[in-house]
């Protein structure tokens, strides 16, 4: 059993196709109205249906007031890392602290080449992405000049800035042991989707997560853990996880808390459906928050 004692949030996971625009919108108004926590917003450039992920995010949150926005995961290879870093401080900046930051060190490889992008074996991923999170937090370290040496990346006496408005983790959207171990070591939150790792796996990955945390001298319970999870509210029950009632939510989810050690749960459903994401919002993620403090006893 594995609780961090985090506290539960919420959020809404974004499909960025131009078809879906006014839909996004409309989700993004009914995200802050019923008080999710996040918006999360797939970011795979070589989409030709898809927006800018970047773009699309400045544009959700100069439209809501209180909702955090973050890019579910940022394709690192397609964007460099100092570069990010300052258009994820000034969206930060310009939100009033209301931006987050998770990377993923990138998939689909293909794609990623014909779009000009580095095509990178899982160990040049692996050491891009941690080169990748040293640049970032150098670039909002508020120094007045800050260098790196990396084999992907270097800095070379850059004058780094702005630094973010509030104090932004920097999330990872990983899945091997030693990028699960990095992360213990120096990031501050976890990503993984359930269509990729089922609720069964989380627990031994948490214990990398874990280990690399007790190698750096920090405490685990630092660590956010966001699980994005797709499905459907349903009127009848369903075996089939993340499809059935509000209830088999409810239980589902708190049990991910308690005994899994997941905090927030990013839902997202086909097509960004609103009525469905109102139902999250509105029946199951009070009655989550409600059970896990049932079985806290707080």
């Amino acid at each position: 059993m594995a609780d961090y004692g985090r506290t539960p949030q919420f959020g809404v996971f974004v499909t960025p196709t131009v078809e879906l625009l006014a839909n996004t919108f409309e989700l993004a108004a009914l995200a802050d109205e019923t008080g999710l926590d996040l918006i999360g917003v797939q970011d795979h450039p070589y989409q030709a249906k898809f927006l800018d992920c970047w773009s699309l995010m400045g544009m959700l949150l100069a439209r809501t007031e209180r909702v955090r926005v973050f890019p579910d995961v940022a394709c690192l290879p397609l964007r460099p890392p100092a570069v990010m870093a300052k258009a994820a401080a000034s969206l930060d900046a310009m939100s009033g602290g209301r931006f987050e930051l998770a990377l993923g060190a990138g998939a689909f490889w293909e794609a990623i080449g014909a779009m000009g992008g580095d095509v990178r074996t899982p160990g040049q991923a692996a050491t891009a992405l941690e080169e990748a999170v040293q640049v970032i937090r150098l670039m909002w370290s508020g120094e007045r000049a800050v260098r790196s040496e990396g084999t992907h990346y270097r800095l070379d006496g850059v004058h780094p800035g702005p630094v973010p408005a509030h104090p932004m983790g920097i999330w990872l959207g990983v899945g091997g042991p030693r990028l699960l171990r990095a992360l213990g070591r120096s990031a501050d939150g976890w990503v993984p989707s359930s269509s990729y790792f089922p609720p069964e796996v989380l627990p031994g990955m948490h214990a990398k997560i874990d280990a690399g945390a007790a190698d750096a001298g920090r405490d685990p319970a630092s660590i956010v853990r966001v699980y994005n999870v797709f499905g459907r509210v349903g009127d009848s029950r369903s075996d089939t996880l993340f499809h059935g009632t509000t209830e088999q939510w409810v239980s589902q989810l708190t049990n991910l808390v308690v005994e899994t050690g997941m905090d927030t749960f990013v839902f997202g459903t086909d097509g960004d459906d609103l009525d469905q994401i109102r139902k999250f919002a509105t029946d199951v993620v009070p009655a989550v928050r409600a059970a896990v403090d049932a079985r806290r006893g707080s």
